[in-house]
């Protein structure tokens, strides 16, 4: 017979909840300095534009 899972502590989910939301806001500060980087011409990396598109 199938036998019901045991509930999760609130320790566990809080710390599951804590890292998934820490990866985020990781992800969008990287996201946002980037953005200023390119805009601010202070990016040293190259990135396509629609004249490269054409090329390949």
């Amino acid at each position: 017979m199938a036998v019901p899972k045991k509930k999760t502590s609130k320790s566990k989910r809080n710390k599951r909840k804590a890292t998934w939301k820490g990866k985020a806001a990781l992800a969008a500060r990287k996201a946002l300095s980037l953005g200023k980087a390119v805009l601010s011409g202070r990016s040293t990396f190259v990135y396509p534009t629609e004249e490269d598109e054409g090329e390949e």
